[in-house]
């Protein structure tokens, strides 16, 4: 009896150390990218400032002079905004990826490759449209959501655990088992017990921030698999 109360006990805290990691990781994640945001806009302000001689309202003369530019006819200014712009930063990112997986060149991306069959393509934006539309964002807003969303969502589905970006290894893993990882940050999945399996796996050890350039499917290899 001791024996079993004793790794209840153990079981109970392991899944406490699991979701507060979870939890640790959301943190870390949404505040490291607020950070870098407010410092690279800081940054390109403030030498737009002093270098170029431009105002302290330097980004708001820039909409006024683009409202000027297509006065009367705004709604080609929300189209290039909202539609355009996303869309050139998406193609661009999945482009490259795309060459990797025909081509399997240059070496130094598809070594960092996950997946073991073609990459499925990131689709099904309207969720993150309905909201800035529903909300009357602004079109900067809704521009750089728009490039947000689309870049956020091919990381998560291309196939390729890259250094300095996040982990698609947890959202790769629902693919593979798709009643596993539902979430995005992992709270919630823990919380109804839907990443169980994914927890017992390479996978779920390799789903960190690669800070080196070493891939993590050579440091954290999976197990071989066994030859009858």
């Amino acid at each position: 009896m001791k024996g079993k109360a004793g790794s209840m006990l153990h079981e109970k805290q392991k899944q406490e150390g699991h979701i507060w990691g979870s939890m640790r990781r959301t943190a870390f994640i949404l505040g490291s990218g607020l950070l870098l945001l407010v410092a690279f806009w800081n940054s390109v302000t403030w030498h737009l400032q002093r270098f170029w001689g431009a105002s302290g309202y330097f980004w708001q003369a820039q909409w006024e002079r683009l409202l000027s530019t297509f006065e009367g006819k705004e709604w080609i200014l929300y189209i290039i905004g909202a539609t355009q712009v996303p869309s050139l930063l998406f193609w661009s990112f999945n482009g490259l990826l795309l060459v990797v997986d025909t081509t399997g060149k240059p070496n130094f991306i598809s070594r960092y490759r996950i997946q073991v069959g073609k990459n499925e393509p990131a689709s099904n934006m309207l969720p993150a449209m309905v909201g800035p539309i529903i909300m009357g964002s602004h079109l900067s807003s809704i521009t750089v959501w728009h490039s947000l969303a689309l870049i956020t969502t091919t990381i998560s589905h291309c196939g390729y655990h890259l250094p300095f970006l996040p982990s698609p290894e947890f959202h790769d893993y629902h693919h593979l088992k798709f009643n596993q990882c539902y979430g995005v940050l992992g709270v919630l999945d823990h919380l109804h017990g839907t990443d169980t399996v994914f927890k017992q796996t390479k996978a779920y050890e390799r789903h960190i921030l690669l800070l080196g350039f070493t891939p993590l499917s050579e440091s954290i290899p999976d197990p071989p698999k066994k030859t009858e």
